[in-house]
């Protein structure tokens, strides 16, 4: 079907939730108001990125009061947003949540978590263990959370497993600046368009902004068509809410004319894959 997604490029405070929760609110409710049927979160949106040893005391479970309100809003739009998740045992991840029609839809726990250079996820968060695309009002979707999305297999076996819209949750930091040009937003543009291209579905990247510990967050949200073509941007480095319509007419034409999916053989991946860790095995 066709509809509209609301990308909100919001600048979260680290360790915040009760403020940053109130900001996500005022900015769906901004989306419900301009019509928009779905809105999209950074990656982190309720508690920052740059967490640490904050990570327990920001932690919420699903039953949480916050997992509630986030709940109820989706009765009047569907909401994906990322926060950190703990279990019943605690375990703690960096988790994306779909909510619609009053209920949590889908959670993906992001399954690569960097630990380099800027980055220590490893050392406070666990690892997701599973990719799968869901089914929503707009049709099958797959969530992202960041890193996941340079590694291939990930949306790879999203696509498979039906997904013609790819979401991805991000809390970027702005890096390698030549003359222009952000390196950090070239490297990720080319990303996710030829993402696009090559599986012939839509891509809606939401990045966030602001700075933690001197870091900045770049912003720069933005929509890929099936074709591999950006239809729409945010600017960087500033709050935004990005809105887009999004019809089945641009991905149907584009299956048509390059049936790259159709023609995946998931057989011969299969076979190839099992032949490879056999012999990584021995």
């Amino acid at each position: 079907m066709d509809f509209s997604v609301a990308l909100l490029q919001i600048k979260p405070k680290l360790g915040r939730v009760a403020d940053n929760l109130a900001l996500i609110q005022e900015q769906v409710e901004q989306a419900i108001a301009q019509k928009a049927d779905l809105a999209v979160l950074p990656e982190l949106a309720l508690t920052g990125y740059f967490l640490k040893d904050l990570v327990p005391e920001v932690a919420l479970p699903l039953d949480s009061p916050e997992i509630a309100i986030l709940k109820e809003l989706s009765q009047r739009i569907s909401i994906a947003v990322g926060f950190v998740e703990v279990t019943a045992d605690f375990q703690f991840y960096n988790s994306a949540a779909w909510f619609e029609d009053g209920e949590l839809r889908h959670l993906h726990r992001k399954v690569y978590l960097p630990t380099y250079g800027l980055f220590d996820e490893q050392r406070y968060l666990g690892r997701g263990d599973r990719f799968r695309a869901f089914d929503t009002k707009f049709g099958r979707v797959g969530l992202l959370v960041c890193e996941d999305m340079w590694h291939l297999s990930a949306p790879y076996l999203l696509a498979m497993d039906g997904a013609t819209t790819l979401v991805c949750l991000s809390s970027s930091p702005g890096r390698g600046v030549d003359e222009q040009t952000l390196g950090t937003a070239t490297a990720w543009r080319n990303l996710t368009t030829s993402t696009a291209r090559f599986l012939t579905c839509r891509v809606v990247y939401v990045n966030r902004v602001g700075y933690e510990d001197g870091v900045g967050f770049w912003g720069g949200s933005h929509l890929v068509a099936p074709s591999g073509e950006v239809v729409a941007a945010a600017p960087e480095f500033e709050p935004a809410i990005l809105q887009v319509s999004l019809t089945d007419a641009e991905l149907r034409r584009e299956r048509i004319s390059s049936p790259l999916v159709r023609d995946e053989n998931l057989c011969i991946t299969l076979r190839e894959l099992s032949r490879i860790d056999q012999e990584r095995s021995c």
